[in-house]
């Protein structure tokens, strides 16, 4: 075994994903992340462009599995694996990067939070005083289509900004960086991994 494969094993799956696979990682869960956004953006496109009634515009899955739509499931656990793909990729940031990350971090912990709030009021059979659906608590503000494609821009944004500090990081910051997602970060572990 090489010593590079040693060290991520001693650090276990989190070790792993945040040194010799980051960017693996990183690059399948940003595909995730923005097929997400874009059934955000569909949606909204179909009821401020084309016109739709809310019930109507389901995005592109919502389309041939109109249940998508409504499964409170379904909303949970995409918020959960946001959460914790946001968790588990965090030890790979350092820096500047890091902190943005953090925060898309937090806002995601909020999102969760919401969903968490819809799919309890589901499962109990209860509904918030003057309401006819599961309504989280920002959405008796803001409607739930505008709300969650708010939501997802929030978390996105702050990842965007993180993932590009992080692969152009400064002196400091690359000597930090463990990971695989800079030339400079793939060399020192292809030096790693010969033994050097």
């Amino acid at each position: 075994m090489t010593v590079a494969k040693e060290h991520a094993a001693r650090r276990g799956v989190i070790g792993a994903i945040n040194e010799a696979h980051h960017r693996a990682v990183l690059g399948l869960y940003m595909v995730i992340v923005l097929a997400h956004w874009a059934e955000h953006l569909v949606q909204a496109y179909q009821i401020w462009v084309l016109g739709w009634a809310r019930p109507q515009a389901r995005g592109v899955l919502g389309m041939p599995f109109p249940w998508l739509v409504s499964s409170e499931w379904l909303h949970y656990g995409y918020a959960i694996v946001m959460l914790i793909g946001l968790f588990a990729l965090r030890p790979g940031f350092v820096g500047r990067a890091r902190t943005w990350w953090t925060i898309a971090l937090a806002i995601q912990f909020w999102h969760h939070i919401e969903h968490l709030f819809l799919l309890l009021q589901v499962q109990a059979g209860f509904l918030l005083p003057g309401t006819s659906v599961p309504t989280s608590f920002a959405q008796l503000l803001i409607p739930r289509v505008e709300l969650h494609l708010f939501y997802n821009s929030i978390v996105f944004l702050p990842m965007l900004v993180a993932m590009y500090l992080h692969l152009r990081p400064n002196e400091q910051e690359l000597q930090l960086q463990r990971c695989n997602c800079t030339l400079e970060g793939r060399q020192r572990l292809a030096a790693t991994n010969s033994g050097s």
